[in-house]
């Protein structure tokens, strides 16, 4: 009953294989073939370390500007550069004061030089790579929320080194639209437009307003902002972005923040009524209306956008903005013709494993043998089954996985068998020597299995990639290689007896 049941629902799984399209009356799973055989892009990544360095040292300065003015301590000379912070006081009073308020801004992974008046503050190296660990798996999460935003079935993203990200994408024929899609930090950011001079003055005279920088439109148009540094609120605080239409039917962005944005942007629009209020989006400002009237938890992103541009800020914006550029390493599409040509030589290589193993059970134990070959085949089965119930991705080395199971999935067989012979060749009856032949064999085909399973239990955790691939199919093989000795066999060789009562079993 538990073997029929098995089998049965084995059968159901492995059956939609068969077809390229879901059925509706048979379940939707199926396996995923990976890049090497059913082609797609490969991407190699690396994080621009340096952006997010010189933006912390950057951050870390304007707050330095920030509590030294409240404190009332004055500083000059402040600066940011792509290595480190530095700036003078004007009174060496304030030393232990200013020591203070450095010590509450910075953490471990920055450290502070002074030498007399004069302030230098620095990643450490065991900061920056604290840092690197951190930015490149927040990349890597991102990176993986926008490609599953696009739908791609079984991407692989993995760290590479230390600022390194590796991505595959089975079946994505068109890798420009993914490098466009990494090629965007997508940080938004909401920020006031600096009112005391026009942006065109400040930058011909030279003389930026401390705390303001400019920054150009996302149009193209040349158009300068002087806006002020400081991000009131930014993308981290969305709840949720879609594409629609705005007031005169032009595509527009739907955005909602969640509680403690609604919160701080209904403060934001509530005090600044009146003054314009600039969206920016990677360091370009999208538009800057005018603050009508308080706004809470919904607004509107405009900016002459087309339909397609709408949908992919929406995915990006949803998907969260990347802590750093992403610069492309390398890049490669693989052709399905590859793919075809893996298939090709995978079906080849089982069919001729499985002929192989087939005549030699046969020849060496006749009806037997068959029984082992029918066994076989319920194996295959349940092997693809479990494979299509996973979603697993099957690689060229996942089929050689496959292809090594046929081989050992006999092994078990010819233990039972060769355990049955020597039963028989000490007299015993048909009955008595089965079932010595199986309940002997049992522990040492288990002990075996146990030991390939550590083996492919410690692949699939230290290995990565195709050597992954290969300890899924190979671990699944032996688990269900184990049953179908055990339990199928033996119900097949038992029901056989029954049916043809032999005299005399002969093996």
């Amino acid at each position: 009953m538990l073997v029929g049941l098995v089998f049965v629902t084995a059968a159901i799984f492995a059956f939609p294989n068969l077809f390229d399209e879901d059925q509706g009356f048979l379940p939707e799973y199926r396996i995923n073939l990976g890049l090497d055989l059913q082609g797609g892009s490969y991407l190699l990544l690396s994080v621009d370390m340096d952006a997010v360095i010189e933006e912390r040292l950057e951050n870390t300065a304007e707050a330095i500007r920030t509590e030294m003015r409240q404190s009332r301590i004055g500083i000059t000379g402040l600066e940011a550069t792509t290595e480190a912070v530095m700036f003078n006081l004007r009174k060496a009073d304030d030393t232990e004061a200013a020591n203070q308020i450095l010590a509450t801004l910075v953490g471990n992974d920055i450290e502070i030089d002074r030498t007399e008046n004069r302030f230098t503050l620095a990643f450490t190296s065991d900061g920056i790579s604290r840092l690197t660990t951190a930015t490149v798996g927040q990349a890597i999460e991102i990176v993986r929320n926008r490609i599953d935003e696009t739908g791609t079935k079984e991407p692989i993203i993995q760290r590479q080194g230390s600022d390194r990200i590796l991505i595959q994408l089975p079946g994505v024929d068109d890798p420009e639209a993914i490098k466009r899609l990494l090629g965007r930090t997508a940080r938004l950011g909401f920020q006031l437009v600096d009112t005391s001079r026009s942006a065109l003055e400040a930058q011909s005279s030279g003389r930026i307003p401390p705390g303001s920088e400019i920054l150009p439109a996302s149009d193209g148009s040349g158009e300068l902002y002087l806006l002020r540094k400081r991000v009131l609120i930014s993308g981290d605080m969305l709840d949720d972005a879609r594409p629609g239409f705005g007031q005169n039917n032009d595509p527009v962005v739907n955005f909602t923040l969640n509680s403690t944005g609604g919160a701080r942007f209904g403060k934001v629009t509530g005090q600044n009524i009146g003054r314009p209020f600039a969206i920016v989006l990677d360091d370009k400002v999208i538009s800057a209306p005018v603050i009508r009237g308080q706004i809470f938890s919904n607004g509107q992103i405009s900016g002459n956008f087309s339909i397609e541009e709408t949908d992919e800020l929406s995915l990006l914006l949803r998907a969260g903005a990347l802590p750093a550029p992403l610069n492309v390493l390398e890049e490669r599409s693989v052709g399905p013709g590859l793919g075809s040509d893996s298939i090709a030589a995978g079906k080849i290589a089982a069919v001729i494993g499985m002929i192989g193993v087939v005549i030699f059970v046969v020849a060496s134990y006749g009806v037997y043998g068959v029984i082992a070959t029918i066994a076989l085949a319920f194996n295959m089965v349940m092997i693809i089954a479990s494979l299509s119930l996973l979603q697993a991705t099957l690689t060229l080395p996942g089929i050689a996985g496959i292809v090594l199971t046929m081989g050992m999935a006999v092994d078990a067989n010819v233990l039972i068998f060769e355990r049955i012979r020597e039963e028989l060749k000490k007299g015993r009856t048909t009955v008595k020597s089965v079932t010595a032949g199986f309940s002997q064999a049992t522990t040492t085909i288990v002990d075996a299995n146990l030991t390939t399973l550590f083996a492919v239990l410690f692949l699939y955790l230290l290995g990565s990639g195709p050597i992954k691939g290969f300890s899924v199919t190979l671990g699944l093989g032996v688990i269900t290689s184990m049953f179908t000795a055990i339990l199928v066999t033996r119900m097949m060789v038992s029901l056989w007896i029954n049916f043809s009562r032999p005299k005399q079993l002969v093996l």
